[in-house]
């Protein structure tokens, strides 16, 4: 898969620009705060996923604008699609992410997931390792919302029942029929928590098996990476046994307690946590892992390699780490952001320099 076309106006801090980027490798130069994320974060957008910065939509929309467009033109082997893609601000016209594909408008951007698939990694997503369980899931999630898009249906209709109950418990004392209500929550949280529990164990065990290797590759076999899915239920315990036993306690907490939700997977080396026994250096090697396995993944289920998107990693990693993920990088389209470009001087790249917003060619 290709990106080859992109044009953006009205987001962030961004100018109005248009650029073909490289077949291969391109890289966008400059200084800190210059906008160099930011436009890799509007590549990333035409996934249909939400800001990998964690960023609320109006956000997005440039300082006295009404509304952000996307536009890229992708190549996916089989036939030329053009993603539009509009942030809106809320009072606009079309307010949130909106899309259109080929023209035809698909509502809510959502909806295009699959169209167009990249990989992100950034500084930030060392959190794989030592952050919250809920980055550790969200990782998931992208994953597979990007490579089978009815997963992101399941996922909201499953977040809808865990609120509803969530306002359930918390106003049991004051709603009639509260204890019928609570049984068809957990009805429901049953069949769409299983499935999500199933679909996220296994695309992590499809995960472990690149991922391992490109660890051991990355170490040399010093250490051996393991990946465990750790759900919310004892050991041995099923989803609706374990909302039986917690149901005085879902009382006590006014939240649901069981399912998808506050399930974990662990990072394990040589079977130590990885978030308390790994060193940054051994941290970041397993991020780096996980970020190439999730490429390759996409690519045994898709047929397609997706883009890749590495925002200012080079300076995070070691001359051996930077030298094995580029070249695991050839021969597939990639973004790179860096502060000096002296780096791809000799690589065959398209070389770009962002400055308060505007692209130029370097």
């Amino acid at each position: 898969m290709k990106l080859t076309g992109f044009s953006a106006a009205g987001f962030r801090n961004l100018e109005p620009l248009e650029f073909t980027p490289g077949a291969a490798l391109t890289v966008i130069c400059g200084r800190n705060g210059q906008g160099k994320t930011n436009l890799l974060e509007a590549i990333w957008l035409l996934t249909g996923g939400k800001s990998f910065r964690g960023a609320k939509d109006a956000e997005l929309v440039g300082r006295g604008k009404e509304f952000a467009v996307l536009e890229g033109d992708v190549d996916d082997e089989e036939r030329p699609q053009h993603i539009q893609l509009t942030v809106g601000l809320p009072g606009s016209g079309r307010p949130g992410r909106t899309a259109r594909v080929n023209g035809v408008d698909m509502g809510r951007a959502g909806a295009i997931a699959g169209t167009f698939t990249a990989v992100v990694f950034e500084p930030g997503h060392l959190s794989l390792v030592k952050g919250s369980p809920s980055g550790r899931r969200n990782f998931l999630d992208a994953a597979l919302c990007q490579l089978y898009p009815g997963y992101l249906g399941l996922m909201r209709r499953y977040l809808r029942v865990v609120t509803q109950k969530n306002a359930l418990l918390k106003a049991w004392n004051r709603t009639a029929g509260a204890g019928e209500m609570r049984q068809i929550f957990d009805e429901q949280l049953l069949t769409l928590g299983e499935e999500i529990g199933r679909r996220r164990q296994e695309y992590l065990t499809a995960l472990s098996g690149p991922a391992c290797r490109c660890y051991e590759e990355i170490s040399g076999g010093s250490e051996a990476l393991t990946l465990a899915y750790r759900p919310s239920t004892q050991p041995g315990e099923s989803l609706a046994q374990a909302l039986e036993r917690l149901r005085a306690a879902e009382l006590r907490a006014g939240c649901c307690l069981a399912g998808p939700h506050r399930d974990d997977f662990e990072v394990l080396l040589n079977g130590q946590p990885a978030r308390v026994f790994g060193s940054q250096g051994q941290q970041r090697s397993v991020v780096l892992s996980l970020k190439l396995a999730e490429a390759e993944q996409a690519r045994q289920v898709t047929g397609r390699h997706p883009v890749m998107l590495l925002d200012d990693v080079l300076s995070e990693l070691d001359a051996g780490r930077q030298s094995y993920l580029l070249t695991r990088m050839e021969g597939k389209q990639t973004f790179v952001t860096a502060c000096e470009s002296a780096a791809f001087l000799r690589t065959d790249g398209i070389i770009y320099t962002m400055e308060a917003g505007r692209l130029s060619r370097a």
